[in-house]
């Protein structure tokens, strides 16, 4: 008798009610019965976490392509104007502003270096290997995301893994980028394709390390006797205050200057944003860039070595709002103006989003389910 019950106590259908009432049934057999199947249940338990971890390792382990999304930019003159209606597309911007940002790709060239430098970067993250089909989808230009997730649903990839090219995080520089993505699937049919975004990097220790190796080459050709000679300026795009509320854009900003600052034990900086709206009925993230130079001089300041850390490369934000327009300002008032590169194509920021690519990719591991049977 006592061993029928153990059968019948062992072999119970995996039911929810089976699973509820089986410690009860175990506690009330006969001891000996009750140790053989508290045994035997355990190893039963452990082979179903094996299970279930394997199904969640595999769960990860089935990327089938990388996809990296940008905001675009023109590539040559003549894509200036059509660029511009794009990005405002929608809004109500004045003819006289589009014609003002128009004269500002002039003084640039009439074109924007951000297609080729993101192109570039991706050439070398494939020196990486990671073993994926990498894609490039821009929100605002060629090649559009829709064009590239027609792609690669026509390559019938299913789960890639999204990294966003902006290092901070708010409506503006990221979660537009994450509403795009899901537009550009509905518009194509391409609802099927699941996505898992890089998590936040704007504070690891590569990125951090790619600025400050930026700096210090410009640091090491100025050779400055005094420090505090030289202010470094940590630069980013301005949004407007109530979305700088909802996020935690501001406190990323500061957190990446801060660090890097930390690695250089560089005594003069400050963090200033640019680029913002000339609505004036609307208030922004501040303070301005061009509002800096005040009160620089009367600290001992000569140079203004300007870091646009809220940049991965290059855009008319940099070449014409600093190079241009912050250099003016900075030298009406007799200051020296510098710029580190960005960090795009720095050998540290491309190990770092391999890095963070490879981490998604890594099998989840879990302690040992403990064998307490005796």
């Amino acid at each position: 008798m006592p061993k029928q019950y153990a059968a019948s106590v062992i072999t119970r259908k995996h039911t929810k009610q089976g699973r509820s009432n089986l410690g009860r049934e175990i506690a009330s057999a006969h001891p000996w019965v009750a140790g053989l199947a508290m045994t035997v249940w355990l190893q039963l338990l452990r082979l179903h976490l094996d299970s279930c971890l394997v199904m969640t390792v595999r769960g990860h382990m089935n990327f089938d392509h990388i996809l990296f999304i940008g905001f675009g930019g023109p590539r040559k003159p003549e894509e200036v104007r059509p660029f511009l209606l794009q990005v405002t597309k929608g809004k109500k911007i004045p003819g006289q502003r589009l014609r003002e940002v128009e004269r500002h790709y002039e003084k640039i060239g009439s074109r924007s270096p951000y297609h080729d430098r993101v192109f570039r970067f991706v050439d070398r993250f494939r020196e990486h290997e990671l073993g994926l089909p990498v894609f490039v989808g821009m929100r605002n230009w060629h090649p559009f995301l829709k064009d590239t997730l027609a792609e690669i649903k026509s390559k019938r990839l299913k789960k890639g893994i999204t990294f966003v090219l902006s290092p901070h995080r708010s409506e503006a520089s990221y979660d537009c980028y994450v509403e795009a993505l899901e537009e550009a699937k509905s518009k194509t049919g391409s609802t099927g394709i699941k996505y898992e975004y890089v998590p936040p990097w704007h504070d690891r220790p590569l990125f951090v390390q790619a600025h400050a190796e930026e700096i210090r080459k410009v640091l090491d050709e100025l050779n400055p006797v005094d420090p505090h000679a030289i202010h470094i300026l940590f630069t980013a795009h301005s949004i407007p205050m109530k979305m700088a509320e909802r996020s935690q854009y501001a406190k990323e900003v500061r957190g990446s200057s801060a660090a890097v600052i930390g690695a250089l034990n560089h005594p003069s900086w400050s963090i200033a944003y640019q680029s913002r709206s000339r609505n004036g009925n609307e208030l922004w993230l501040g303070p301005h860039v061009l509002q800096v130079g005040v009160g620089l001089r009367a600290l001992g300041v000569t140079t203004v070595l300007t870091v646009p850390i809220g940049f991965l490369c290059e855009n008319a934000e940099i070449l014409y709002d600093l190079d241009i327009e912050l250099r003016e300002e900075v030298e009406k008032i007799g200051l020296q103006y510098e710029r580190a590169k960005t960090v795009m194509e720095n050998e540290k920021f491309v190990d770092l989003v391999a890095q963070l690519i490879a981490d998604l990719r890594a099998p989840i591991t879990a302690p040992p389910v403990a064998n307490t049977a005796s």
